[in-house]
């Protein structure tokens, strides 16, 4: 089957005890017993016990993800943070990772505060140059974080280098695959361990759920995490598995439509005299295209540009119809970011300004509106910044 297909036929197309085509919603908290008791003190334990440790719709979904990534075993979380948080959670104190510098400011959040105080050290690569991977790896270094295309900047990585590059070292590689999806990019078959999703985005869809989900490429990781995630407990309810699963079997329209999109915006707004940089690894002359291309099928649905001042940034965020000024990314609707005061403002200053994480900076998650509509609206607002200049 090809992925398009995947996504609907997955294992889980029909429910064996009714017929539904859709997988049902279990709510529940525990499971009854009572046929283990009967059979005797040495009856299994049912697959179902209490549903922190299980839940059938949960389940539905962790094998879902784990069939559509390629992997071992799946996992479901209440957060993409609560996913990475439960992935970092199978290191020790003294453990050293290595991460991307250009990276989801959530993720360098619960690096540099939470697992920081825990005694769990990181440290940050330009991920667009493998060789100074090898330079950042420790004695005590047990796991590089990977992103690409890198948030907010669109960056690139080379997975199959550099997972090679910690595989050969003896370190677990992670790689952020939410804004790709197993659509377009499925990071264990170019060699990473683990792969993480913020489910919120494009895998749910619609911006009504908030999930994570883990998939691991052995089962010997799938037992660590498994064990984080009964024991620590930031598992997905049944019903927004259920919206995860029913995201999923849109994504490949969405995603099609929503790139294509992306594609046209991009190259119309570098034609744009208000905006100084766009950031699309469509565009021909973006520096990690031909990497992009060899590694996933397509640019992706999400795009960064840069205007000439602070106050053109404002003035777009503030007057654009089509698109909602919010956090977040991957719905049907487009969503414009400010990643200074949104998804990277718990980073420095000046960390964000070595990484040109500027004040001028827009994320645009593409979304289902008529292309020409979103065009039409992004140059009337962008024109009536022309005055800030």
């Amino acid at each position: 089957m090809h992925i398009g297909t995947k996504l609907i036929h997955n294992g889980h197309e029909a429910d064996a005890a009714t017929g539904a085509v859709n997988v049902p919603i279990v709510q529940t908290s525990t499971f009854d017993q009572k046929k283990r008791f009967k059979e005797g003190a040495h009856a299994q334990a049912p697959e179902f016990e209490y549903a922190r440790s299980g839940n059938p719709t949960r389940k539905a979904l962790e094998e879902t993800i784990a069939f559509l990534e390629g992997g071992a075993k799946g996992f479901a979380f209440a957060s993409g943070v609560a996913a990475l948080s439960s992935v970092l959670g199978i290191f020790a104190t003294g453990d050293h990772i290595i991460a991307a510098q250009d990276i989801y400011g959530g993720t360098w959040r619960i690096l540099n505060t939470f697992y920081k105080r825990w005694g769990l050290t990181s440290s940050f690569f330009d991920a667009t140059d493998p060789q100074t991977l090898k330079k950042a790896i420790q004695p005590h270094t047990k796991a590089v974080i990977l992103e690409t295309p890198s948030n907010p900047l669109l960056k690139i990585t080379d997975l199959a280098l550099c997972t090679k590059i910690a595989q050969d070292a003896g370190l677990i590689s992670l790689v952020d695959n939410t804004f790709m999806t197993p659509y377009l990019q499925r990071p264990l078959e170019l060699g990473a361990d683990i792969v993480i999703h913020s489910a919120t985005k494009f895998l749910g869809g619609h911006s009504d759920v908030i999930a994570g989900l883990v998939v691991t490429k052995s089962a010997v990781l799938g037992r660590s995490i498994s064990a984080v995630q009964t024991g620590f407990g930031a598992v997905l309810g049944p019903h927004d598995s259920w919206l995860v699963l029913r995201g999923i079997k849109t994504l490949k329209v969405r995603l099609d439509a929503q790139q294509a999109s992306a594609q046209k915006i991009a190259a119309w707004l570098q034609t744009n005299p208000v905006v100084s940089e766009v950031f699309y690894p469509g565009l021909a002359d973006h520096p990690g295209r031909t990497t992009n291309e060899s590694q996933a099928a397509g640019a992706g649905a999400v795009l960064s540009f840069k205007t000439k001042t602070p106050e053109q940034a404002l003035q777009f965020l503030g007057n654009v119809e089509y698109a909602a000024p919010a956090e977040s990314l991957g719905g049907v609707e487009t969503i414009a970011s400010y990643p200074v005061r949104m998804s990277h403002a718990s980073m420095p200053e000046a960390e964000r300004q070595r990484l040109g994480i500027s004040d001028t900076l827009i994320r645009i998650s593409v979304g289902l509106e008529d292309t020409d509509d979103l065009i039409a609206d992004f140059d009337r607002t962008l024109r009536s910044g022309t005055a800030c200049v």
